[in-house]
């Protein structure tokens, strides 16, 4: 969101700075929760935000989407690492019996 400002400081309103500014600001709170859903689901309603903000910079459907894709690609990747930790640490629960 960032380079979104950049592009949206040459000219735009500043109402459109102060929306990319308050994404960014909500951008930033989901990282810390992402320990939970709700850093997930707020994550997701603010990648479908910086989309829509390619209504203001065409550009920005380009920034946009390739977050986006990241987003996807992390959420993706991190299940699957997510469901081999949880196997590793079940079988190293589960002691072998000694004859």
């Amino acid at each position: 969101m960032g380079f979104a400002l950049l592009l949206l400081s040459k000219n735009h309103s500043t109402s459109a700075i102060y929306v990319g500014v308050i994404i960014a600001a909500l951008l930033l709170l989901a990282v810390g929760l992402l320990r939970s859903r709700l850093g997930w689901i707020l994550g997701s309603i603010l990648q479908i935000a910086m989309v829509a903000a390619g209504t203001l910079a065409t550009p920005l459907y380009f920034l946009g989407a390739v977050f986006g894709g990241l987003w996807i690609a992390a959420i993706v990747i991190g299940r699957k690492g997510e469901a081999a930790r949880a196997a590793f640490l079940k079988e190293g629960q589960q002691k072998p019996k000694e004859a």
